[in-house]
């Protein structure tokens, strides 16, 4: 495997390099909101991914007959690892999962009504898998969706729906039919979020950052916008999730956190010397770094297996995702340890080390490790469909 950039992409890196330079501004971006970044919630915010879509780099992997540029999904990997390096907004769910799933079973219909929205960076979506009876194992969703005349009727809730308050459309897991086998019998719908029968009501991470619960009260949905097959929507979910789990969790905010970390240690002192002269610590860091070329190895290994594959690359995805996460909460541990007790102090309080950083990166972390699919989720893959062992539940 070669691991190296080719010239196309060098010269790609500099282009989104110079692109970002010129749009540095932290209405834009935010690194303090950690893996949040990566959304567009504010109006600010909307208009740099419009910015993106100028130029051409939403659909930079689409095939051109649906407006894209044909590019490898290398270029996606590079784009979304330059975005989060400075907390931008990232191409994510509309151009990932969404675009991706409408290009592959997507009615004609729907792939004329919001590819080219995705494309311009008119519409944001929000995501509905999770339920108060369903989180990382998406299969045991019981909204449901009832025949109606032309179309169906969905009653019940999802929870942690975090884009909800402030997206146009939601991508909705179901069950259509109830007697079918936990993974049968769901399938997609792609509602308005404007829908008189939706009811949302905000919920707070432990990051202070905004989700949802959202409640379903005889929403009318056409069975044109049924997503795909009926029953198979698990299906569809499934290869959505690996997308998320890699695109999701990004390498470059991790690298930062660790840098962060290295930078503190460097300079800071305790009881009058230095940090850096402390073995102990040094051991930890150097440890951590390795482990954090290790993670970067796994993120470019999905990309190859994923350009030259016809399937989508599960196991891979888990392995990334798993490890990463993990990662990135070990070294938010080690930043709590190394910086004692003022690592407590929270994200710009006056004084703190590392301007509060340390506390923002620990209460953020606890939710890579869940959000798309937890670390017990990504074993159980790995160890059913990568080493054909028992599931653990």
């Amino acid at each position: 495997m070669d691991f190296e950039f080719s010239k196309d992409e060098q010269q790609f890196l500099r282009e989104v390099g110079a692109f970002l330079a010129e749009n540095n501004d932290q209405k834009y971006m935010d690194v303090t909101r950690e893996n949040m970044a990566q959304v567009c919630d504010t109006p600010e915010r909307r208009e740099f991914t419009k910015k993106l879509a100028e130029k051409g780099w939403m659909g930079i992997t689409w095939p051109k007959q649906y407006g894209g540029q044909d590019g490898a999904g290398f270029y996606e990997y590079l784009l979304n690892e330059k975005l989060s390096s400075v907390g931008a907004p990232q191409i994510g769910k509309g151009v990932g999962i969404i675009g991706k799933t409408l290009i592959n079973v997507g009615s004609e219909k729907l792939k004329q009504e919001f590819l080219p929205q995705i494309l311009a960076a008119k519409i944001e979506f929000a995501v509905g898998y999770s339920e108060p009876s369903a989180g990382s194992d998406a299969a045991a969703m019981k909204l449901k969706a009832v025949r109606h005349n032309d179309g169906w009727l969905l009653n019940g809730q999802k929870v942690f729906t975090t884009s909800a308050h402030f997206a146009d459309w939601y991508w909705v897991g179901a069950r259509t039919d109830p007697d079918a086998k936990k993974h049968h019998g769901i399938s997609l719908f792609l509602i308005r979020m404007d829908d008189p029968g939706l009811t949302i009501h905000p919920m707070y991470t432990m990051g202070a950052e905004r989700t949802n619960a959202v409640f379903f009260d005889n929403v009318f949905v056409h069975d044109d916008y049924r997503v795909g097959d009926l029953n198979k929507g698990f299906q569809y979910i499934a290869e959505a999730l690996d997308i998320e789990r890699f695109s999701m969790f990004t390498f470059s905010p991790i690298r930062g956190r660790m840098e962060l970390l290295c930078d503190y240690v460097k300079t800071a002192k305790r009881d009058g010397k230095p940090l850096k002269d402390d073995p102990v610590i040094r051991q930890k860091i150097a440890q951590l770094t390795t482990e954090l070329e290790v993670a970067r190895v796994l993120g470019v290994r999905f990309v190859d297996a994923a350009l030259n594959s016809t399937k989508t690359p599960t196991v891979e995805a888990s392995h990334y995702k798993l490890y990463a996460t993990e990662l990135s909460r070990r070294i938010a541990d080690t930043t709590m340890d190394i910086v004692g007790p003022g690592a407590q102090l929270a994200l710009r309080t006056e004084d703190a080390p590392l301007k509060g950083r340390s506390e923002s990166c620990y209460t953020y972390t606890v939710i890579d490790t869940i959000g798309g699919g937890s670390s017990e989720v990504q074993r159980n893959i790995i160890a059913t469909r990568g080493l054909g062992l028992p599931r653990n539940f």
